[in-house]
């Protein structure tokens, strides 16, 4: 079945961000996220699931471990389970990204 940004799950999360469900079964996840300028998800980190984040739009920072990441367009970072990570809109615009997380990362994530 084709998804696209209109026909997916959609919540809200953070301040003012938005996900979109493209893929949301057990094994695997696929968000597309959208963040408004200086806006910074919860710091986390996942028991099971390993993540990647690829920047659509704009340019993100990836917090893992205490190591700020600069991500721009095209660009893309894995996160592995037991890692804590944040991603952060420093910019003045807003960002779109994908978060891919295997298996599934709902019930997985502990604030750090």
């Amino acid at each position: 079945m084709k998804v696209t940004k209109e026909t997916a799950e959609h919540y809200k999360w953070g301040k003012d961000c938005d996900g979109w469900h493209l893929v949301k079964n057990d094994n695997l996840s696929i968000i597309y996220e959208e963040m408004p300028p200086h806006t910074a998800e919860v710091r986390h980190y996942h028991e099971k699931a390993q993540q990647f984040f690829y920047i659509l739009k704009g340019t993100a920072t990836l917090e893992m471990n205490g190591t700020k990441v600069i991500l721009h367009e095209k660009e893309g970072m894995e996160v592995p389970p037991l890692v804590p990570h944040q991603m952060f809109n420093e910019s003045d615009e807003r960002i779109e990204f994908l978060v891919t997380s295997q298996p599934n990362s709902r019930g997985d994530r502990v604030k750090s």
